[in-house]
């Protein structure tokens, strides 16, 4: 479940627990095996309480802490950052250009950052906010309710993105132009993205297709189907959003690291 390579990646980045010396209790259960259950739960989409014993992955329950600790303690976020700066230093960044999108998921049980979704009779949602570089790579995610406007997260998007190292010179954050498809159409907002240095090229609404954004926007929309291609993010089964996000953010650290090994 954990290859060597993500492993050894992961493994420094992990806080350090010292074990009691009195009344220390129940040893705590390895490190790796409690992040195989993560990641099991992760892929698959099981219920954290019908995680299979028998695998030794520990009890849903232990499995469910650790990934909140770790997302609490910045983990997967410092993961993340990891991996983009060994892809910038191969040079398979593409800074020339980015792209954002969203998705729109089902919030069964509800919780903060879900509400009544427009495309869903008004049914509890959420809304899965990406934004790639010029190949698809996730550069950042959010998450907000299922009746937020898109536009809403172009600018949280964009300082989202962390500095990248890797090569000389200053770290690398930002774009040479930002793609985005009629729901970011907002003059508000292409000012905004102009004072940072950033060219917009957002379709307007109302004008005919074929503009030819299509040609590079399809790189965001391949990025959310392998970032659905987690079946825990299909659905959307947390009511901490916290949680959620953790996973989204491991989920986009993931597709990082076999980008960066294939």
């Amino acid at each position: 479940m954990v290859p060597d390579s993500l492993w050894e990646r992961i493994e420094p980045l992990l806080p350090k627990v010292e074990r009691r010396k009195r009344h220390a209790g129940r040893k705590r259960l390895d490190d790796r095996k409690v992040l195989c259950g993560i990641l099991f739960v992760l892929h698959t989409g099981i219920r954290w309480e019908y995680l299979p014993q028998e695998l030794g992955f520990g009890s849903g329950m232990t499995c469910w802490r650790r990934l909140a600790e770790w997302h609490q303690a910045g983990v997967w976020e410092r993961l993340h950052r990891l991996l983009l700066e060994e892809l910038h230093a191969a040079g398979q960044l593409d800074w020339s250009r980015a792209v954002i999108d969203s998705s729109h998921v089902r919030a069964l049980k509800g919780g903060p950052k879900t509400g009544p979704s427009p495309v869903d009779r008004g049914r509890p949602g959420s809304k899965h906010h990406l934004l790639t570089d010029g190949r698809g790579i996730p550069l950042a995610v959010s998450l907000t309710g299922g009746n937020r406007n898109d536009v809403t997260q172009l600018m949280p998007l964009l300082e989202a993105v962390p500095p990248v190292r890797g090569r000389v010179g200053r770290p690398r954050r930002r774009p040479g132009r930002l793609l985005a498809d009629r729901g970011y159409d907002h003059d508000k907002y292409r000012r905004l993205v102009w004072a940072k240095g950033i060219k917009p090229v957002i379709a307007r609404r109302g004008a005919p297709h074929g503009s030819g954004l299509g040609v590079h926007r399809y790189v965001v929309e391949r990025t959310i189907g392998l970032l659905h291609w987690f079946r825990r993010l299909r659905i959307r089964w947390e009511i901490r959003d916290d949680i959620h996000e953790a996973f989204m953010t491991l989920a986009a650290a993931i597709i990082c690291w076999r980008r960066l090994v294939r």
